[in-house]
């Protein structure tokens, strides 16, 4: 299926009609302003030349849709703090380099933290099950690793493995966009919707975008044509003044979502409010466990205790997750800040803005 979508004859001819439409828009200043929520999408719009072939007519903005990039300081030194007390933690790898305040997971490893780093949440109950210590999952991600992270504590209930417990930093989407979108008034054109979290909610939840902002939408897949066929639409639906939620990754989702996903994470979570980086505390935009597997909270059972400090840097992160700037606007940038010696979580993660800049931008 990649190959269709990738050598696909029709995207130079497409690509060209999306100009030739762009080049009609009556009283509409250029360069449009696309947000691209999803850190994947800003990876293929950089790799497949997409800001290079539109630098004329429209700018890439990028969104909170690394999960990574928008856990904050605060949040990261919980994980320090969890991993200087003597427990077991289980990670996604991206995490292992993200600074806190002090410190990081790998700094903590050089000092003699046991740091496991894992593709699935579902291999914490094999490792659990062969040690006596706390073993923790640092549970980050959107919906669409939020299932699999349900599926962790259902397991660990259903076996009575007791010494298991996760540090929930989950977040969703919708109320961030709602958030970004009542600062950032005026200032978005159009946005890109993060395909793999659509596969999950659906695409329902985006339709307050249109509705109460008047800004396109588009949800969109990530190989070239998909991104193609999703700025298409945002252009047509600026000419025409119609603004819509547009699926155009219907191969992947639905209107309604995937049913079965999201009865899980309702089994076992409930909404909270939680710190973003780059925004602060937003109402309902993050999961926490509900009471039934309240037991599984790692930060109520270790009773975390960190200090919220602000540290002074001029790493910029957070406004580029806020789409206030763009990575070349950052001082730090290829020059102190660097996938080698990252200042900010945007330069660690594959899907951070800086990280996408560093390797495919100009």
């Amino acid at each position: 299926m990649n190959n269709k979508f990738r050598n696909n004859p029709e995207l130079k001819p497409l690509l060209q009609k999306i100009k030739n439409v762009i080049a009609t828009l009556d009283g509409k200043a250029l360069p449009l302003k696309f947000m691209e929520v999803c850190g994947t999408h800003t990876v293929s719009i950089l790799k497949f030349g997409f800001r290079h072939y539109f630098k004329d007519s429209i700018k890439f903005l990028s969104g909170p849709g690394c999960p990574v990039c928008v856990t904050s300081a605060h949040d990261v030194d919980k994980i320090i703090y969890l991993a200087q007390q003597g427990n077991h933690l289980v990670t996604f790898g991206d995490l292992i380099k993200v600074p806190g305040t002090h410190s990081s997971l790998e700094r903590e490893i050089a000092k003699g933290a046991t740091v496991d780093v894992v593709y699935s949440p579902l291999d914490t109950i094999k490792i659990a099950s062969n040690t006596k210590k706390e073993v923790i999952f640092i549970a980050i991600g959107f919906e669409t690793t939020i299932p699999v992270i349900a599926g962790l504590v259902l397991d660990a209930y259903a076996q009575q493995i007791n010494n298991v417990s996760i540090l929930c930093l989950v977040k969703t989407m919708p109320n961030v966009l709602r958030f970004l979108l009542s600062q950032l008034k005026g200032e978005i054109d159009g946005m890109i919707m993060p395909g793999h979290v659509s596969v999950i909610i659906g695409s329902e939840p985006y339709e307050f975008v249109p509705q109460e902002y008047g800004i396109p939408c588009a949800i969109a897949g990530f190989e070239p044509v998909d991104l193609g066929l999703g700025i298409q639409t945002l252009v047509a639906q600026i000419s025409s003044r119609d603004p819509k939620v547009d699926n155009r990754y219907t191969r992947m989702v639905r209107s309604e979502g995937n049913r079965a996903a999201q009865e899980l994470i309702s089994a076992v979570f409930q909404e909270c409010d939680v710190s973003w980086r780059g925004f602060g505390s937003i109402p309902r935009s993050g999961l926490c466990l509900n009471e039934e597997f309240s037991f599984f909270d790692a930060e109520k059972r270790f009773r975390i205790k960190v200090k919220d400090e602000v540290v002074q840097s001029a790493c910029i992160c957070g406004d580029i997750i806020a789409g206030r700037k763009s990575p070349l606007d950052c001082t730090l940038f290829r020059k102190n800040c660097t996938p080698e010696n990252p200042i900010g979580p945007c330069m660690v993660s594959f899907e951070g803005a800086c990280a996408a800049y560093y390797k495919y931008g100009e």
